[in-house]
């Protein structure tokens, strides 16, 4: 199959989306955008709208399928106001590559139903193009939350409260690989971390730094005591969970002459299991419990939800690797490289088994100031067919032992029993 013939227009789809950044739950145009494209060539097509900017639809068929499959696209940017193809008024800017993945999931729909391969899968079809996977822009998404719009700040957990995924046996996504590659890569099996987000408030006691310091609590000094408690705990953390803490001063109101009394610091805790998660953030609660204590102050602790570690399914890998076996154009493979960077696949991952096929094709640096695409044949031609290909693999040879299905009931506890 030749997916050069989809390439023009969907590549010129993708630099117009590049373009035109927008941040999670404000993809409106690129939503439009999307819509426009499958209605074009599928003109009947039932396209449900979901947590503002979502869209998903389903293949048609002729019959019904033993197994459901959600293709699954981000279609949100990043906040980063210094790329040099950023949104001058949002700061938004495409350096994450999800617009490539909705150029990849364009190309395949098409080739899919041009083709109409897909209806002798024993498996169905349903793209899914998702908000908010960054998580970022957090004022704007509790805003959302208090006026009871979202629930969520991540637009899978969101889609999953939805029900968005409750019919599905499994998933499929793609990201953009950072870092230079010497010759076109993929890459499986990149688990990601899980992360919780922290704010510790810390209060002292404010008085004259020059006439009565001594009447004070240094607020600061608490907070400086807490980073320095967190750089030698770091000698305790266990190497294989790849723990990453970055504290941050996020608000403080200070003065040369009087004692500061209050600072909060920021933080998010990755891990890439749930349990050694909810153990890594007691030990740094009690870093700033203790780090109060000794300087007679206080400290209130806010705690938030971020991602669920994503453990990559190794049996769907597995078609992937054979795929690539006998697929020419591909030269290189990556395989079992996880990192600290996080993702909302993992939330999705805790409801059914999920598989994210990386791919290179990018100068600069992944959420940098310079990220932007070097191959754009690969990315939006070859890569695409390489993962028709896959489908095709998968034909026949789902197991549905090697599958799962938890609800969002489960996931709902299962978060709740960790913000506990």
């Amino acid at each position: 199959m030749d997916f050069k013939k989809y390439y023009d227009e969907v590549y010129d789809i993708a630099k117009d989306i590049y373009m035109h950044p927008e941040l999670g739950y404000k993809e409106y145009r690129t939503k439009d955008i999307v819509e426009k494209y499958i209605k074009k060539y599928l003109h009947n097509i039932d396209v449900q709208s979901f947590a503002k900017t979502g869209l998903k639809f389903t293949l048609p068929t002729k019959e019904k399928k033993p197994f459901k499959m959600a293709f699954v696209v981000e279609l949100d940017a990043v906040y980063a106001p210094t790329h040099f193809h950023a949104d001058k008024d949002t700061g938004a800017a495409h350096n994450c590559g999800h617009y490539s993945q909705i150029g990849i999931g364009l190309a395949l729909f098409r080739a899919l139903i041009e083709e109409n391969i897909y209806q002798n899968f024993d498996f169905s079809i349903s793209f899914v193009f998702v908000p908010a996977e960054e998580f970022l822009d957090l004022d704007y998404r509790e805003q959302l939350r208090k006026n009871n719009e979202i629930v969520y700040f991540g637009g899978k957990p969101e889609a999953m409260r939805l029900g968005i995924f409750d019919e599905f046996d499994f998933a499929m996504a793609t990201h953009a690989m950072g870092g230079d590659f010497k010759e076109r890569t993929i890459e499986i099996n990149s688990d990601l971390a899980g992360f919780l987000y922290k704010k510790y408030h810390f209060t002292g006691k404010a008085a004259h730094a020059g006439f009565s310091p001594f009447t004070g609590i240094n607020a600061y000094s608490i907070s400086t005591l807490f980073n320095v408690g967190i750089g030698l705990m770091r000698q305790q953390l266990d190497e294989k969970e790849m723990v990453r803490l970055n504290p941050i001063i996020m608000e403080s109101d200070m003065g040369t002459n009087v004692i500061p009394n209050s600072i909060t610091i920021g933080t998010d805790v990755r891990t890439q299991t749930v349990e050694y998660m909810k153990d890594i953030v007691k030990r740094v609660d009690d870093v700033a419990k203790g780090s109060a204590m000794s300087l007679q102050g206080q400290v209130n602790i806010e705690t938030q939800m971020g991602y669920l570690p994503f453990l990559q399914n190794r049996y769907l890998s597995s078609f992937v690797m054979d795929t690539f076996n006998s697929y020419e154009k591909i030269p290189s493979i990556r395989n079992e490289n996880p990192i600290s960077a996080a993702g909302d696949i993992g939330d999705l991952s805790f409801m059914m088994p999920c598989l994210q096929v990386g791919y290179s094709g990018f100068a600069g640096t992944i959420h940098g100031d310079d990220f932007i695409e070097n191959d754009p044949e690969f990315i939006f031609s070859i890569f695409p067919e390489f993962l028709l290909e896959v489908l095709k693999n998968m034909d026949g040879k789902i197991d549905k032992n090697e599958l799962y299905h938890r609800d969002y009931r489960e996931y709902e506890k299962l978060i709740n029993d960790i913000l506990k």
